[in-house]
């Protein structure tokens, strides 16, 4: 099994891209392979399934390995092959996708080209439980944006106080209840911490 390929990023096209590894040019189908259009002519690590049948051998490449997984899990699925996935792919976001099928949204699976409510059914009954760990990778990800985020705003707002005039003893008189608002918005952020200074 060929888990993933690290090399030069030679070419990119409608389905695929080629990575040359050593001087062996690697051809990868890709859901969107343009995805990858940034780092043409430059060293790329891209996630791979290697997919063997008898007729055809085929190497898939993905953005991440949330993708691969649920490729790898779709492809289980009875009536769903590797193009199915692909399109799949190439219209969602896993985490997304994924909270669709924990919640059994058939109308939401149902509207990828190739899924009928039959394959709708069938992708809830083979999957749902299974990919809670891509769930939580996703969801993890998204809170440490949030959270990196909110942290910017903050300091961002603690600079507009101070050019202000503010001191940073009382900057940081406001700061206990500046951290516990739910937004990441500067200009919020600092309109909420002269409202706490003025009546302070």
């Amino acid at each position: 099994m060929i888990a993933y390929i690290k090399g030069i990023l030679v070419s990119v096209n409608e389905n695929a891209v080629i990575v040359d590894v050593q001087g062996v040019g690697y051809e990868i189908v890709c859901a969107n392979p343009f995805s990858f259009q940034a780092s043409l002519h430059h060293e790329v690590t891209i996630n791979t399934f290697h997919y063997v049948r008898e007729d055809a051998q085929m190497l898939y490449g993905f953005r991440n390995e949330d993708e691969k997984i649920l490729f790898t899990n779709l492809i289980s699925v009875s009536g769903i092959g590797p193009k199915g996935a692909l399109s799949i792919l190439g219209g969602i976001d896993a985490g997304e996708f994924i909270e669709a099928i924990e919640r059994e949204d058939d109308k939401y699976l149902t509207s990828f080209p190739g899924i009928g409510k039959k394959t709708a059914r069938q992708i809830i009954l083979d999957l749902k439980g299974k990919l809670s760990a891509v769930v939580s990778i996703s969801s993890q990800s998204s809170a440490d944006t949030q959270n990196r985020e909110a942290s910017e705003g903050l300091q961002e707002a603690q600079e507009a106080l101070k050019s202000l005039g503010y001191t940073e003893r009382e900057i940081k008189a406001v700061m206990p209840e500046l951290q516990q608002e739910s937004t990441s918005n500067t200009d919020e952020i600092v309109r909420r911490a002269l409202a706490l200074l003025m009546r302070n």
